[in-house]
């Protein structure tokens, strides 16, 4: 696929965008998320396999990730990093957040491990946070970048069966629930992930209006 001669005529009702993701789960989140007409692909169903995460920071992950599928592709690309900062852990598991206990880790893998490193803490403070990058191609070097936080707390074992990750230990205070416990919906409205999509799409629509 080619990307468009030029930038500015990207129609975001016609030109298809990639997913700089395989997590099946945030794909149709985000999808769930995002404006009707817009036609998201994601990255595994072009062949793209994603690139190793360097960044130390979620940005810089985010505009890894969206480089290089939009170099494999050459479409415009999308692409979110996201993660679990927890105040006792000095923010750890945080860009490591879907691979906090080894590289072929499981939600459950990854839970269990927290749960342990938080054995007898008391500060469970944690916040979810989110980055989402927006490049036209490549080599853009003016990527549209949002980013959403969520303040919540780590309970002391799961609850809920929705979402996925770390949601079953997430608690939302002033809900009394955890972020398992929320539907998609009532979860779109309130995350990390949620807030940065508002704000990415705002900066869309003004940027590349129809």
């Amino acid at each position: 696929m080619n990307s468009p001669s030029n930038a500015n005529t990207i129609n975001l009702a016609k030109d298809p965008l990639v997913i700089a993701s395989s997590n099946t789960h945030k794909i149709e989140e985000l999808r769930a998320l995002l404006p009707d007409g817009i036609q998201l692909i994601g990255q595994d169903a072009l062949g793209v396999v994603g690139p190793e995460e360097t960044g130390c920071t979620f940005i810089e992950n985010a505009l890894l990730k969206a480089r290089h599928a939009a170099a494999a592709t050459g479409l415009p690309a999308i692409a979110d990093d996201s993660g679990l900062v927890v105040t006792a852990l000095n923010g750890a598991p945080g860009v490591k957040s879907a691979r906090y206990a080894g590289e072929d880790a499981s939600d459950h893998d990854n839970c269990l491990k927290l749960l342990h490193a938080l054995n007898n803490q008391s500060d469970r403070r944690a916040s979810f946070h989110a980055s989402l990058v927006f490049l036209t191609h490549a080599d853009d070097p003016d990527p549209i970048i949002a980013q959403g936080r969520w303040p919540g707390e780590i309970l002391s074992s799961p609850r809920g069966s929705e979402g996925f990750g770390y949601d079953p230990l997430f608690f939302i205070p002033h809900l009394r629930r955890s972020a398992a416990e929320l539907s998609q919906q009532e979860k779109g409205s309130l995350s990390h992930r949620g807030q940065a999509l508002t704000i990415l799409i705002a900066a869309l629509m003004e940027r590349y209006p129809q």
